[in-house]
């Protein structure tokens, strides 16, 4: 029997069947399309971690909505606007902006169109204000140290998983992407092989200028704007995808990819969890609902570390050959 066709047979052999994947059992797991599920989780496993990206979110995604106490974890744009040494004007009209933009962003019955424009005043209102004061970045960085504990349960474990297989990890971001990369770094989870897209702040002749080109806003952060670059090219042949975010728009994250991609799109529901569930379960393929942990991506990439482990026992691409370098773009 030929290589391929020993492959082919395990494969067979091992098909994973949704109903013999816990996590994927619970109750507060719902999918709307059960075969689908498994028929992607069964080109997964079969692809390996060589055809592998992962597509997440940061606020709320990455990090909890909730502590286990119930307290709310803050974004990172919240992160930025807790500095005490931020203008207290500034602080008073940055708050007046969340109450007015907040609530329509996780508004279940506003038609998406209509909140992208209310999305784009959010953002340039709040890079006009974050400009013309002095901010020292190192209080940014202290700030986001006291939430490295903030992050679901088991994403050190996924992220470390995800580093030693060698498979991208692209972390899109509406959010303030100088407390993403803190928080990441702090919580020692900015491996070589994640990539974060966001929104930096800007500085000129020392003072705040806004925030850097482009935009970044939840309905518009996508692997479009990625091409061209060096990033794109790592990750553009890799067909096997897993996106994960807790708002409609991040279902999206992978546009621009090869329409023969497969997809699987994992949303963590909390706001307003029996108004959004059908658009949610029609957006995503996997929705978990009030779920601070990573059990469920963990549970997949298991599957897919295993199998992996059982071609590869030895040989090139194991367990013992898939270390990163220290300088390797992964």
């Amino acid at each position: 029997m030929g290589v391929t066709e020993s492959n082919e047979s395990q494969d067979r052999v091992g098909y994973v069947h949704i109903q013999d994947i816990p996590q994927l059992n619970q109750e507060h797991c719902r999918m709307r399309d059960p075969q689908r599920v498994e028929r992607i989780i069964n080109e997964f496993v079969c692809g390996g971690p060589e055809r592998m990206q992962i597509v997440s979110d940061f606020d709320y995604t990455i990090t909890k909505q909730r502590t286990d106490d119930g307290v709310a974890v803050p974004s990172s744009f919240g992160i930025f606007n807790s500095c005490k040494s931020l203008p207290d004007n500034f602080k008073e009209e940055i708050d007046k902006l969340f109450h007015k933009y907040h609530p329509i962003e996780i508004d279940p019955h506003m038609p998406i169109p209509e909140k992208v424009q209310y999305m784009i005043e959010w953002w340039t209102q709040s890079g006009k204000l974050a400009s013309g004061f002095a901010f020292d970045l190192a209080e940014l960085d202290q700030m986001a140290g006291q939430f490295r504990h903030a992050l679901r349960d088991g994403t050190h474990e996924l992220f470390q998983a995800l580093q030693r297989l060698r498979i991208p990890v692209l972390v899109f971001s509406a959010g303030l992407g100088n407390s993403v990369v803190s928080l990441m770094q702090q919580a020692n989870i900015m491996h070589p092989n994640v990539k974060v897209v966001s929104n930096f702040l800007r500085f000129r002749d020392g003072l705040l200028d806004g925030f850097q080109e482009p935009m970044i806003h939840i309905f518009n952060k996508n692997e479009t704007v990625l091409e061209g670059g060096e990033y794109y090219e790592l990750v553009h042949t890799r067909d096997h995808i897993i996106v994960m975010g807790d708002s409609l728009g991040d279902a999206d994250m992978a546009a621009g990819v090869p329409a023969s991609s497969h997809i699987l799109r994992i949303g963590f529901l909390f706001h307003h969890v029996e108004a959004n569930m059908e658009k949610y379960m029609n957006a995503f393929d996997i929705v978990l609902v009030d779920d601070q942990t990573m059990s469920v991506p963990q549970a997949l990439l298991a599957l897919i570390d295993n199998r992996h482990q059982m071609r590869h026992p030895h040989g090139s691409n194991g367990t013992a050959s898939v270390q990163a370098q220290p300088n390797s773009a992964l």
